[in-house]
């Protein structure tokens, strides 16, 4: 029945488009950066911004369906709906990218798999901020290839959203965001429940998010807290040791608390903040017999750091300092710690009445136990006039091995305790054109790396991955976007990413990660309007990946909005395409779902 619904309301938005809402202009979309927040058009970096917006009406489920949209990003997934992705930009591995929420460090200390236990629902998402290029100089470690940040909100007022959602496989979700407040101080608090029983044997799920935010003014400034709560108990078919390990099962949970103080004093600019991520992962590699295999991981990172940003005549000039630990209590990795202290410099100055804009910057990082590391970076841009620009940039960064590379040992994998660091050396020359309904751009990028690390065997029939440091790997390609919003109806875009990875040494072996990356990448989008309150958007996508084929998919989803009350129903894989994102993990085909949500205003 919820078949025969969707396919009538997709084609019924396909013949009828008429009407109107707004859509948030491209130029007035906000950076928020470590020292400054840029205007998205003043930037010299390739940023992508997914708004509120895009999010309420794209047919995706989860933060890493998402990103999936935003051109040279390559998420592998092991099931669906947010159950377990690897993260990557450009060629890169999932270790080499650095998750913040609301510029807090999310990374995992064990392992880059558990990156995206995230306590938060997607439909709660204020907007997600995308570097692409290295950032270390700003942010330090695992910003080696790109930078996520998650941004949520608390809003004045009282109110209640409740929603719901069902679908095949016996798919639920229940979500509940409460908020209450002023301009003074406000409040919010979210808790989300999904589950299903799979879309193949033994690829079940549960996942329950509760998050927390608080914010309070003060002179020129705010205080702000968050506290988040994720855990996720889920079959892992295939997902690790092989294709044939069917019985797999995983449980992860991620706890995040910190203070955030943020205030004005004059041209002074301060922020500081304090953070506890806490991470625990129990792995069975025979759910019905748990004593056969087990591993259980408890990894901590308790950190602070100070932000300060100074406009004087010659620029605005950013410094902070940063200090973290990184522990780990584990079955199988024993109990590993580093000390990171880390100091950032960076100054952004016009020129040419403020057409040529320069930021160079540096950081220095020292681990307690692998030695001291300096991370030299320069931005530059050049605006011909309010709408077109060019842009480059060059920047050296290096990645410390995880305690999982190093330690890390069962019957298919070994870590290495004498990895190397891994480095690059990146850059990247753009174009681009803004205005208030178009944005183009083009650019040209190389990342030209040295000591990369990956998990690596002799041949396919080896049973064993080994932690090795693979030499030289050379990065290069192209990418090209735009983004027009024809009209108050109707809006397209389209992107493409082709990358060109070479690999310097002689031996030969079979890599798991970072030589297994797409080579070609399209993303397309179109939404349209029609009958007041219907708003359809189709999302198409074709991956060319090394050695896994191509595929091609297509999501849509269908949304009617009247005031306070919203109905969907949305459809992945409409095409029903088989298909591998990772590890030969074999993704789910067609998939209806169908949901609402209601908001309750309170006076």
């Amino acid at each position: 029945m919820i078949k025969k619904i969707g396919s009538a309301f997709f084609l019924g938005s396909l013949l009828w488009v008429q009407a109107q809402e707004k859509t948030t202009d491209i130029e007035s979309i906000e950076f928020q950066g470590k020292f400054i927040s840029t205007p998205y058009k003043s930037a010299n970096q390739n940023i992508s911004v997914i708004t509120k917006e895009d999010i309420a009406h794209s047919p995706a489920r989860s933060i890493d369906e998402i990103l999936q949209q935003v051109s040279g990003m390559d998420i592998r997934r092991r099931g669906a709906n947010g159950v377990q992705s690897d993260i990557g930009f450009r060629g890169s591995s999932f270790e080499q990218v650095l998750l913040l929420l609301n510029g807090i460090r999310m990374n995992d200390s064990q392992t880059g798999h558990n990156n995206m236990n995230i306590p938060v629902d997607l439909a709660d998402v204020e907007k997600i901020e995308v570097i692409k290029g290295p950032a270390a100089r700003r942010f330090g470690q695992n910003a080696y290839a790109g930078v996520i940040n998650i941004i949520t909100k608390v809003n004045p007022g009282k109110r209640v959203k409740i929603s719901a959602d069902g679908g095949d496989y016996e798919t639920y979700g229940l979500g509940f965001n409460a908020q209450l407040g002023n301009e003074r101080f406000s409040s919010a608090l979210q808790a989300n429940s999904a589950s299903s029983q799979g879309y193949m044997y033994n690829t079940d799920y549960e996942i329950r998010n509760v998050f927390y935010q608080g914010r309070m003014g003060i002179k020129n400034g705010d205080l702000k807290l968050q506290a988040g709560f994720s855990e996720k108990k889920f079959g892992a078919n295939g997902f690790y040791a092989s294709k044939s390990a069917t019985e797999q099962y995983e449980e992860t949970q991620a706890s995040i608390v910190s203070l955030a103080h943020q205030q004005t004093f004059g041209k002074l600019k301060l922020n500081s903040n304090v953070y506890w991520r806490r991470g625990q992962d129990m792995y069975l590699y025979n759910r019905q017999n748990p004593s056969f295999y087990r591993n259980m991981h408890i990894g901590n990172n308790v950190g602070g750091e100070v932000n300060s940003s100074y406009q004087w005549g010659l620029g605005t000039t950013g410094v902070g300092v940063e200090l973290r630990k990184e522990f780990l209590v584990s079955s199988n990795l024993g109990n590993p710690n580093r000390f990171v202290s880390q100091v950032f410099f960076e100054h952004h100055f016009s020129l040419l009445d403020k057409k040529l804009n320069i930021s160079p910057g540096i950081s220095w990082a020292n681990y307690s136990k692998e030695g001291n590391f300096f991370y030299p970076g320069l931005d530059v841009g050049y605006n011909f006039n309010a709408n077109n620009k060019i842009y480059g940039n060059i920047a050296k960064v290096h990645r410390i091995p995880t305690f999982t590379e190093l330690y890390y040992v069962s019957p298919t994998e070994h870590g290495n305790v004498n990895l190397q660091p891994e480095n690059a050396i990146s850059s990247e020359v753009g174009y681009q054109f803004q205005n208030s309904r178009i944005l183009a751009k083009i650019s040209g990028f190389m990342r030209n790396s040295d000591n990369s690390i990956d998990w690596v065997k002799n041949n396919f029939n080896d049973k064993v991955w080994y932690a090795q440091n693979v030499g030289e790997i050379k990065i290069k390609g192209i990418e090209a976007e735009v983004n027009h919003k024809v009209n108050d109806w109707l809006r397209y875009s389209v992107g493409y990413t082709f990358l060109d990875s070479k690999y310097k040494e002689n031996n030969e072996f079979v890599s798991r990660y970072i030589l297994d990356n797409l080579k070609h990448q399209v993303v397309a989008r179109l939404e349209t309007k029609f009958l007041k309150n219907f708003t359809n958007e189709l999302v198409y996508r074709y991956n060319e990946r090394v050695s896994l084929g191509t595929y091609n998919l297509l999501d849509a989803k269908l949304n009617f909005t009247q005031k306070d009350f919203s109905v969907y129903v949305l459809v992945n894989n409409i095409t029903n395409t088989k298909y591998t994102e990772a590890f030969g993990v074999d993704m789910p085909q067609r998939w209806f779902h169908i949901g609402f949500s209601y908001t309750i205003n309170i006076k």
